[in-house]
């Protein structure tokens, strides 16, 4: 047992001591390659020392040649700039002594100036003298003085230079004339050669054509009811005799014609006739036409290039297509008046779209609204001014029939392009005193309390007068119509006869829910 302890402990002693000597080992092994590290880290530092100092070397060599480069180029800025100075400083100099050079010369010349003047002052007194002896001695010799003289001699010349002056303001003045009556026809041949002429005659009656005679019947009605309905709120009068598949719708107002034929158009392709429908389809046709007045208005400005017109003008326009001046079409007249307006205003070097415009709306007041006892150019003029023309086309409006005085190149344009297009072959028919005539019947029947609506028809030989019932008796129908019959003969020129007819209706209207 205690062999075996002693073994034991001789290992452990073995073990030990190996272990110990193993430590130590280590431990010298572990310093040699701590050593080894740090003198590699020396190394290393000392090499990237190196690096940092040759690299700090190279910058400071590149920082150094910059900054000599910069002061060698400031150098030779500051002395290219003093050379400069330098320069003008000696032009200075230069100038300044050639400056003062030519003030010395100039003062010089003053001063020998100065004495020819005083020379000549000498010689001019003496000169003064020698002629005040020769004037009079001339004063004697002429027995007159200087003054009789020279009146007798401005008298002598006033006299001829009078008469050379009317003599040539004569030949001036006829020169102009020749030379202006040969442009005026030169321009005028010109614009009527170049314009084209549209003629056109409208009529107080339309023939509207039937399918069959049978439409007829249907379009009196019971009693005349719808015929009388018909003429009733249209205004115009249906004149139906023989002539087969035919009747025609009589009125001066080619409005109210259109609306009679637009709305019998309508009543006879629905089949529904009667005087409720009737009123209906006319209200819905004046609608229609108020509709086609401002397109005719808008396409009509389209076609002639005229722009910025206001609207309620494009209106009036349109409604030119509706109206008549003896006898020729009143929107084709405005429209070949504005073409040779233009025309004109072109050769005479004017403004062309004023001239056009002036030329459209030249008898815009044949169409109002409401009648007005002004004549038609002045009532264009308040038209034009009312929605704010240029005053040269306000002035030419006005004055295309001498009303106001032309202040404007345009004014003689238009109304000499006017005169052109009213007498061209064919444009014109009659007179357009028929016209005013049943205007003015109308107005006189309308004047009458009472009195709802009023049409002439037949071209002026009918008057029918439509009465409120509510408003009237029968009594005072037999009284109006016997008043204005004796008015009319009283008061108006016309030929022939006119018949005056009242009609007083009472119309009562229920409606069942």
């Amino acid at each position: 047992m205690e062999h075996i302890v002693f073994v034991l402990a001789g290992l452990f002693g073995g073990l030990a001591l190996g272990y110990v000597v193993f430590v130590a080992m280590r431990k010298s092994q572990l310093q040699k390659e701590k050593e080894s590290i740090i003198e590699e880290a020396k190394l290393q530092g000392e090499n990237i020392k190196k690096d940092r100092l040759l690299e700090s070397k190279e910058k400071y060599m590149l920082l150094r040649s910059d900054y000599e480069r910069e002061t060698n180029q400031r150098n030779n800025e500051i002395l290219s700039g003093e050379n400069r100075i330098k320069q003008k400083e000696q032009s200075l100099d230069d100038k300044l002594r050639a400056s003062k050079t030519r003030e010395d010369e100039v003062q010089q010349k003053g001063e020998r100036l100065d004495a020819q003047i005083e020379t000549y002052k000498i010689k001019d007194r003496e000169v003064q003298k020698v002629l005040d002896q020769q004037l009079v001695q001339l004063e004697k010799v002429a027995g007159l003085s200087a003054s009789d003289a020279k009146a007798q001699m401005l008298e002598t010349i006033k006299i001829q230079t009078h008469t050379e002056g009317l003599t040539l303001a004569k030949n001036i003045i006829e020169e102009a004339k020749l030379s202006a009556t040969r442009e005026a026809k030169r321009i005028v041949l010109q614009t009527i050669q170049r314009t084209a002429a549209e003629t056109a005659i409208d009529n107080t009656v339309t023939s509207f054509p039937l399918e069959n005679d049978d439409a007829k019947g249907r379009i009196i009605g019971r009693e005349g009811r719808n015929i009388k309905a018909f003429e009733a709120a249209t205004g115009v009068e249906i004149l139906i005799d023989d002539t087969p598949e035919t009747i025609v719708l009589s009125c001066y107002d080619p409005i109210r014609r259109e609306i009679a034929r637009m709305s019998l158009e309508r009543l006879i392709r629905d089949g529904r006739i009667h005087p409720a429908r009737i009123e209906e389809v006319v209200e819905k046709t004046k609608k229609q036409i108020e509709e086609e007045v401002v397109e005719w208005g808008e396409r009509t400005v389209i076609d002639l290039g005229i722009t910025g017109l206001h609207p309620e003008l494009i209106r009036y326009v349109g409604r030119m297509r509706f109206r008549s001046s003896y006898g020729q079409n009143l929107l084709k007249h405005s429209r070949e008046v504005a073409r040779l307006c233009a025309t004109m205003a072109a050769e005479m070097g004017l403004n062309v779209k004023l001239a056009k415009r002036a030329g459209l709306l030249h008898d815009i007041g044949k169409c109002p609204d409401n009648d007005e006892e002004t004549p038609h150019a002045l009532l264009g003029l308040k038209l034009c001014e009312k929605f704010n023309e240029h005053p040269e086309v306000c002035n030419a409006v006005g004055a295309h029939h001498d009303e106001i005085e032309m202040t404007s190149l345009l004014s003689p344009v238009i109304q000499a392009c006017d005169a052109i297009s009213g007498s061209r072959p064919g444009a014109r028919r009659g007179d357009d005193q028929y016209i005013e005539r049943i205007k003015e019947m109308e107005t006189m029947a309308l004047s009458y309390p009472g009195v709802e609506k009023a049409y002439a028809i037949q071209a002026g030989r009918e008057l029918r007068i439509i009465m409120a019932a509510e408003k009237s008796n029968d009594e005072n129908a037999d009284t109006l119509a016997y008043e204005l019959s004796n008015r009319i003969m009283t008061e108006m020129r016309y030929p022939g006869q006119v018949k005056i007819t009242v009609i007083r209706e009472k119309r009562s209207v229920g409606i069942a829910k």
